[in-house]
C-alpha cells in the first residue's frame, strides 16, 4: 500500500469512527428504546420468519402482525402491571407514613419471641439495643417507601418522554423485524473477522439475548406471580409489590425470591402464627423454589454456558450501570467477553481433565501421612 493510500485509509477510518461516535451520542437519550427494540426484534425474529413464509414473502404484513403480537403479549400486560404497582407502592407509603404499617413494631414482636440465648448472642455483638434497631428499621422502611412514591411521581411527570420512547421503540421494532436479515448480513460483512469467528460470536450473542430475556423473565414472572398469590392468600399487605420484588430478585442466581418470603415465614413462626408460617415455607420451597429448577433448564438450557457466579456478578454490575436494562446488558457483555477469550485461547481436552486430576492429587495421601 502506497503512502497516499495509507493516508486516505487512516483518514477514512478516523471519519468512520467519528461519525459513529456522533451518531451514538445522538441516540443516547433514547438508548433504552433502541436497545429494547433490537432485543425484541432478536427474540421475535423466528416468528417473523415463519410468518413471512406463510404469507408468501410479504414482509411488511408479517412485521405488522408480529408487532401487534408483541403489543398484546408483552407490552400491554407490562403497562397494566406497572400501573397497578405504582398505585400499590404509593398506598404502601401512605400506610407506613400514617402508622397503619409499622415495621418497627413487627421487629419488636420478633425480638420478644426470641429465646434468651439468642438475646445473649446479640448482646455480645452489640445488637441488643432493640429501640435503636427498631428506630433504624422504621426509618429504612420509610425511606424505601418514600423512594417508591417518588419514583411513581417521576413516572407521572415523565409521561411525555415515556410516550416518545415507546413510539420510537415500536417504530424501530417494525423495521428491524422487516429488514433484520439484511441488516444482520451487512453487519457481519463489516466485522473484520473470519467467517468461523463471526458465526461463533453472532450465535453467542443471539443465544444469550434469547436465553436471558425469554428464559429468565419467564422464570422471574412465574416466581413473582406465585409469590404474590401466596402473599395475597395469607393476607399480607402489598402482595403485588412484594411479588414484583420477588420476581426481580429471582433474576439473580443464588439469591432468589427467598430473600422476601423466608423472613416473612420466620416472622409468622416466631409470632405464633404457625399455620401461615408452615404454609409459606412449604409453598416457597416446593412451588416457588421448584419453578427455577424446572423452568430454567427448559427455557434457558445450557446454551449460555456461563457459571452462576458470572451471571450474578454481571447482572448486578449491569443493573448498577444501566438500571433495569442492565439485567440483559450485563450477562450479554459477560457472554461476549467469554466467547471472545474462547476464540483467542480455546479450551482443550487437557483443560477439562486438569480439575479432576488436581482433585485426585489433593485427595492422595502424602508420604508423611
Amino acid at each position: 500500500m502506497s503512502q497516499s493510500s495509507s493516508l486516505h485509509y487512516r483518514t477514512f477510518l478516523f471519519l468512520l469512527i467519528a461519525v459513529t461516535v456522533a451518531f451514538g451520542w445522538l441516540l443516547w437519550p433514547f438508548y433504552g428504546a433502541v436497545f429494547w427494540g433490537a432485543i425484541l426484534a432478536i427474540i421475535f425474529a423466528p416468528l417473523q420468519r415463519r410468518l413471512v413464509t406463510r404469507l408468501g414473502g410479504r414482509r411488511n404484513l408479517a412485521s405488522l402482525i408480529t408487532l401487534l403480537l408483541v403489543l398484546l403479549l408483552v407490552i400491554l400486560p407490562l403497562i397494566a402491571i406497572s400501573g397497578s404497582l405504582v398505585r400499590e407502592g404509593a398506598g404502601l407509603y401512605q400506610n407506613i407514613k400514617s402508622g397503619r404499617i409499622n415495621f418497627g413494631e413487627y421487629f419488636q414482636q420478633v425480638m420478644a419471641a426470641l429465646p434468651p440465648s439468642v438475646h445473649d448472642m446479640l448482646s455480645r455483638f452489640d445488637l441488643a439495643d432493640i429501640p435503636s434497631l427498631q428506630e433504624k428499621l422504621s426509618a429504612a422502611a420509610m425511606q424505601a417507601s418514600q423512594f417508591l412514591a417518588t419514583q411513581a411521581l417521576s413516572i407521572g411527570q415523565d409521561t411525555f418522554q415515556f410516550v416518545v420512547s415507546f413510539g420510537i421503540m415500536l417504530y424501530l421494532l417494525f423495521f428491524l423485524l422487516r429488514d433484520g436479515p439484511q441488516l444482520s448480513a451487512r453487519l457481519r460483512r463489516a466485522v473484520p473477522l473470519s467467517e468461523e469467528h463471526k458465526r461463533h460470536l453472532f450465535r453467542k450473542f443471539t443465544t444469550v439475548v434469547r436465553a436471558t430475556v425469554k428464559g429468565n423473565i419467564a422464570v422471574a414472572a412465574s416466581q413473582g406471580a406465585l409469590g404474590g398469590i401466596i402473599f395475597s392468600v395469607l393476607g399480607i399487605q402489598g402482595a403485588l409489590l412484594w411479588g414484583v420484588i420477588m420476581g426481580f430478585l429471582s433474576l439473580l442466581p443464588a439469591v432468589g425470591a427467598g430473600l422476601i418470603w423466608a423472613p416473612v415465614a420466620v416472622y409468622f413462626l416466631l409470632t405464633g402464627d404457625m399455620v401461615k408460617g408452615i404454609v409459606l415455607i412449604g409453598f416457597g420451597v416446593l412451588v416457588i423454589g421448584m419453578v427455577d429448577n424446572v423452568l430454567r433448564p427448559i427455557l434457558v438450557g445450557k446454551d449460555t454456558k456461563m457459571p452462576d457466579y458470572v451471571v450474578l456478578i454481571s447482572t448486578l454490575g449491569g443493573m448498577a450501570l444501566f438500571g433495569l436494562n442492565g439485567f440483559v446488558i450485563g450477562p450479554l457483555v459477560a457472554a461476549l467477553f467469554m466467547a471472545s477469550w474462547d476464540l483467542f485461547a480455546p479450551a482443550t481436552p487437557a483443560d477439562a481433565d486438569a480439575a479432576p486430576a488436581a482433585d485426585r492429587a489433593a485427595q492422595r495421601p502424602s508420604a508423611r501421612d
